[in-house]
């Protein structure tokens, strides 16, 4: 099922899909080819990096962010919440990401997580968000989701995620990196399992 997602580390991930290949949130790339879409969360550095972007950017390379990332990457597809495009045949809605408890990523900044539908399924990538009730409406196949804790949800808090969403797979991130360990990747494998939701820790 993961066999076209590949995890590059923190909230990074490469999904070839079809004929686009799709990066989200690329940072600390070394040698990747050119991305179709790129999709940016939000306007922190590990998530929005003009300097990465530009080592996967082409000619033809369509960028999809939160309105605030246009001052760092100059012409994009701007997005929000709720908000929906099609871009080289696939669907991309963007949905809501932020903290309830913290002030790192407030809601009105319009920050986002994503749903894409690929011919391989639905996957959300939740950005950089805490446990919040619009996940009671997300239902993918493949979930992606922080659990480093600190800025976003920590592991207990992305299991009760996962109860919620019911993906038939789950993938952690945003961890190993900034914040979390893979200690914390495991007890949200454990967690989940125990539950019968299913989990891929990508190497």
């Amino acid at each position: 099922m993961t066999e076209h997602i590949r995890w590059l580390g923190h909230a990074s991930f490469m999904i070839n899909s079809g004929d686009a290949l799709i990066y989200i949130d690329p940072y600390n790339l070394i040698d990747f080819p050119p991305a179709d879409i790129i999709l940016i969360t939000h306007q922190h550095y590990d998530h929005c990096s003009p300097g990465d972007i530009k080592k996967i950017k082409g000619n033809d390379t369509v960028i999809v962010a939160p309105a605030d990332c246009a001052v760092a990457l100059g012409n994009i597809t701007e997005i929000s919440p709720g908000k929906e495009v099609d871009i080289k045949g696939i669907k991309i809605k963007a949905v809501a990401a932020y903290n309830t408890n913290k002030q790192f990523h407030q809601q009105p900044r319009q920050w986002v997580g994503y749903i894409i539908d690929t011919p391989e399924g639905r996957i959300y990538h939740s950005g950089d968000t805490d446990l919040i009730p619009e996940m009671d409406d997300i239902k993918p196949d493949i979930a992606l989701l922080c659990i480093g804790g600190t800025y976003t949800m920590d592991v207990r808090e992305a299991h009760q995620a996962a109860l919620r969403i019911r993906p038939k797979l789950a993938i952690p991130m945003h961890y190993g990196e900034v914040v979390g360990s893979g200690s914390d990747a495991d007890e949200f494998k454990s967690l989940c399992e125990r539950d019968g939701i299913r989990v891929n820790i990508l190497k």
